[in-house]
């Protein structure tokens, strides 16, 4: 073309030649202009623009340029997300017109919905179809329980799962992505926890905590995806929950029921089980002081703290009355009977020292039956109370015998968080029966104020870098043959010396070790951060 613009002609191709130069320097400063994607020549009637014409096509059209993203990371939360593929975009925030939605068909997400559109201070649409901006949630798929699927694209959100609590989970992952970078990065993720049962225990029977104590515990659990929280609420210092049975146990400072169905309300709505702990033959000094007639007495009459005498028909009937009371009211699928620490059983001889415990065992169970056998009998019966109920048994691990007579029925679930009491054993011989076993390892997740008997407070760091639900007793793992046996695990806050703490000061000193605790259970692989920077995001995503 340079030999048709030389010299004199400034006609109407040149006119034309002008606009697609200049349209080509728009489109390379990045400011493309009407029309900038298609260069027209104006329309003439001269005979001297068809050679022009027939010796040159028309320019291309240009492409209108578009911004490009690196592709995104996976979001910063705790825990953190199994799996995130990875894609261009910007990713979605809550701007001003940004909503919650719950797809048609999906109303039983509405709470959920609600909750998150609060959090993040947007509207909440209802069952509406998705529009831009929006994070929808739906139910859906056919995916593992409590499992989700998150899709950031064309800023949008859309969470499925296949039950509530999966959503809800997904949810808990766009609030903490928010918080820690201010968007949800584009991509897909998919979640799902490791283990089903993941949580964390409090002993209100030796030191009050106020119901709204509790209920900012566990809005701190949903946010970190732990699922279960159980109240050992009965012990030989206190009994902490009204009851109607036996109002002449319960002591001064305790849960009103008001209160307690407030609490399990709160949980319900955040996919928490409350599991009710009443611990028995021993650790009921509470009830004892009440009604010493049952109190344990060895041959020369000397009462033993906290143990029931379970040769007595009335220790049965006031047990059961409790356990038939506090079913009803708590309606999770668990209830824990305890079963630890039966003073009957610490002593040389048994036999000798309670001789109406070996007679009863004999009565029983026949000859050759033991103390021993008569406790695994109390056990079995008390499940089987709580079976009726509807509910799945617990009791710890030292409550189960070896070879006796009597056998722990195998639908009870072992907690085990000890080998170092009178009739503790290893943890690879209970899940050698095929025993569904649930981790409480005293040397990581116990809590214990005032640190007595060489208990020291754990620390979250030795959680995040040692311990996985396999590590049942001390530091060493047992065989990953029986990792589908072991449920999950559970930090435990035990109130020895009560006054050690203050409320506040318990909040404080668990966060960390629950929070590494949550991150284990979801996922426990070696994680990808170093605890400095888990510690850091930590900070970041809490409320």
């Amino acid at each position: 073309m340079r030999s048709l613009i030389r010299g004199r002609r400034t006609g109407p191709l040149l006119v034309a030649v002008t606009v697609a130069t200049a349209t080509v320097a728009a489109c390379t400063n990045g400011s493309p202009g009407p029309g900038a994607g298609t260069v027209t020549p104006p329309a003439t009637s001269s005979s001297a623009a068809a050679p022009a014409a027939s010796s040159a096509p028309p320019p291309k059209p240009m492409p209108t340029p578009t911004r490009t993203y690196p592709l995104s990371s996976a979001p910063r939360t705790v825990p953190a997300v199994l799996e995130h593929r990875p894609a261009r975009g910007p990713g979605w925030s809550p701007g001003p017109d940004a909503g919650i939605v719950v797809a048609p068909g999906s109303a039983a997400l509405a709470d959920e919905a609600r909750l998150l559109a609060g959090e993040l201070k947007v509207a909440y649409r209802g069952e509406v179809a998705a529009g831009p901006g929006d994070v929808e949630l739906a139910l859906g798929g056919t995916g593992a329980p409590e499992s989700y699927t998150l899709t950031a694209t064309g800023g949008r959100v859309r969470i499925t799962g296949p039950d509530e609590a999966g959503v809800f989970y997904g949810t808990r992952t766009v609030k903490q992505a928010v918080r820690s970078a201010g968007v949800v990065p584009e991509g897909v993720i998919r979640d799902r926890p490791a283990k089903p049962q993941r949580g964390l225990q409090i002993d209100t029977a030796r030191k009050h905590f106020t119901a709204g104590w509790i209920e900012a515990r566990l809005r701190e659990m949903a946010d970190l995806k732990l699922n279960q929280f159980e109240l050992h609420f009965a012990d030989d210092q206190g009994f902490r929950i009204a009851s109607d049975s036996h109002p002449e146990i319960v002591s001064a400072q305790h849960l009103t029921k008001a209160e307690v169905r407030r609490i399990l309300a709160l949980a319900r709505s955040l996919h928490i089980t409350v599991v009710p702990e009443v611990d028995s033959p021993g650790h009921l000094g509470a009830v004892l002081r009440a009604h010493p007639d049952l109190q344990l007495r060895n041959v020369q009459g000397t009462p033993r703290q906290g143990a029931i005498d379970i040769s007595k028909p009335g220790a049965a009937r006031i047990l059961d009355d409790l356990l038939r009371e506090y079913a009803a009211l708590f309606p999770g699928r668990w209830f824990h009977l305890g079963a630890d620490e039966y003073q009957a059983l610490t002593v040389r001889d048994p036999a000798a020292s309670y001789p109406q415990l070996a007679s009863a065992a004999v009565a029983r169970y026949g000859a050759g039956a033991t103390v021993r056998d008569l406790a695994e009998g109390w056990l079995n019966d008390r499940a089987a109370v709580v079976r009726a109920a509807g509910k799945t048994a617990k009791a710890w691990n030292d409550g189960f015998f070896r070879g006796g007579v009597v056998s722990a029925d195998k639908r009870i679930e072992v907690e085990y968080w000890t080998g170092k009491e009178i009739g503790a054993r290893p943890p690879g011989e209970y899940l050698a029966e095929g025993r569904k076993v649930v981790n409480l390892n005293d040397e990581y997740l116990y809590y214990v104020l005032g640190e007595p008997n060489r208990f020291t407070y754990p620390t979250g760091r030795r959680i995040y870098e040692q311990w996985t639900p396999r590590v049942l007793r001390g530091s060493a793992a047992v065989p990953a043959r029986y990792d589908a046996q072991i449920l999950g695990g559970r930090f435990a806050v035990w109130c020895d010396l009560s006054q050690a703490q203050t409320q506040a000061q318990v909040a404080a000193g668990i966060r960390l070790p629950v929070t590494a605790t949550a991150q284990k259970l979801w996922d426990p692989r070696p994680p990808a951060l170093s605890w400095d920077r888990f510690r850091a995001l930590a900070e970041e995503v809490r409320d």
